[in-house]
């Protein structure tokens, strides 16, 4: 931006999209950027405003990064303010894929510090069921104790939902050196006792041993004389899974937890340890409900990210050889071609935006001279392309619920302790 008086002296200078001249005692402003118009208090343009959802993606720089829906911000014959009805109009959810484990949607409408607090809602507030404690009877494994339980309280797992909802938080006690922990501890009550209410608790107990004929129809220690090396042939248990931990109902869990619904690794073919004969391990894992904003072993997503959504814009026609060379800058199934001529289907082929949402914005496109002037690339400021990939637990549609529910109840919380802070003032 560039401030001058009437005689031409530069009163300030700073930026380039937006320059000012006036008389010497008098400053006034034009501003001539890419969406602001000529007259500052004029309403914008339809060109004006859907350039405004556009952040720019040129060969080397993005630009018109950040949101200018700000009340005033272009005066008073533009109104930003934020509008319920109006959110309600523009805002939709559009599903692209939906699996018990991976969903990908659009939020098409809304701010990014909304999309981003459904991110982080998922990754760190969504509640989840994890191995916390593990009680070691017996394990002559070469794995340490505490390495074994570390690997082992990162096994995903799964249930019934509607067990997994009945179950209640475990209260535990804070480490006494947080001090502001055990204030609030202290002030609100006594610690949590494991019941069927809060605690899960799973089994792991395998021995290894030599394979025998009687019991698993081979000679193990015959075969490793006739030189089998193969420990699954030679040997019973040599590795332990994560299907070998067994599920031991306490109380009503039984009426929640059972046949399909029982609680069970997500993976049962999870690697948790190798033995050879005369090794064993014996343990009892405690399970309770937990965030991920705890430990990482309760978040119950393994992604959740989102995208903005390409804008390809071919200003000029891009034909022939061209065109072909023009789509092998994209990945498959961004660029199409077309008969230049809708009339004769042998005429030479026109390129054309199929699927912008397969793009990666590579800007490869860009780096070519016989493309320049003829394409334009962005991303829609307000599309946000959801992808979340459950561990799971939960499907991954249902983690999004529970992801607004607690947005939902966060804000109910916010507005109560304002009125109740207004009350106190």
């Amino acid at each position: 931006m560039v401030v001058r008086r009437s005689n031409g002296d530069v009163v300030e200078s700073f930026g380039s999209s937006r320059e000012v001249t006036a008389p010497e005692h008098e400053i006034t402003m034009t501003m001539n950027g890419p969406h602001q118009p000529t007259n500052p208090w004029a309403p914008l343009t339809p060109e004006q405003q859907e350039a405004r959802k556009v952040v720019n993606v040129n060969a080397e720089t993005v630009t018109n990064t950040a949101a200018t829906d700000i009340p005033g911000h272009y005066g008073p014959e533009q109104d930003d303010s934020w509008n319920l009805e109006r959110f309600r109009d523009n805002f939709r959810i559009d599903f692209h894929h939906n699996k018990p484990h991976d969903a990908a949607f659009s939020l098409v409408g809304c701010d990014a510090s909304i999309s981003n607090a459904f991110r982080r809602i998922l990754l760190a507030e969504v509640p989840t069921l994890a191995i916390e404690d593990v009680f070691m009877f017996n394990n002559t494994s070469i794995i340490q104790d505490e390495v074994l339980s570390h690997r082992i309280g990162l096994i995903p797992l799964t249930g019934g939902e509607k067990g997994l909802r009945w179950l209640r938080w475990f209260r535990k006690k804070p480490p006494t050196d947080d001090f502001a922990s055990q204030a609030a501890y202290d002030a609100d009550g006594e610690p949590s006792t494991p019941s069927d209410y809060n605690t899960v608790v799973l089994e792991l107990k395998v021995d290894c041993r030599w394979a025998t004929e009687a019991e698993d129809g081979r000679d193990g220690k015959k075969l490793a004389k006739e030189g089998e090396t193969d420990p699954n042939v030679r040997y019973v248990n040599s590795n332990v899974y994560a299907r070998d931990f067994r599920f031991l109902p306490q109380g009503q869990q039984g009426t929640y937890f059972s046949g399909d619904d029982a609680i069970r690794p997500v993976n049962p073919d999870i690697l948790i340890a190798k033995l050879r004969p005369g090794q064993k391990i014996h343990l009892q894992c405690h399970c309770i409900k937990g965030v991920g904003m705890d430990h990482a072993k309760f978040s119950p997503v393994a992604t959740a990210s989102y995208r903005l959504l390409p804008q390809i814009t071919i200003t000029s026609p891009i034909l022939g050889a061209d065109a072909k060379k023009f789509a092998r800058c994209f990945p498959k199934g961004v660029i199409g071609l077309e008969p230049s001529d809708e009339s004769d289907p042998d005429s030479e082929p026109k390129a054309v935006v199929k699927d912008p949402m397969k793009d990666t914005v590579s800007r490869e496109c860009l780096r070519h001279d016989e493309f320049k002037g003829k394409v334009k690339l962005g991303r829609i400021r307000d599309h946000f392309i959801f992808s979340v990939e459950s561990t799971g637990q939960l499907r991954s549609d249902e983690l999004f619920l529970d992801s607004v529910r607690l947005l939902k109840a966060k804000t109910e919380r916010f507005k109560r302790h304002l009125a109740e802070f207004e009350e106190g003032r």
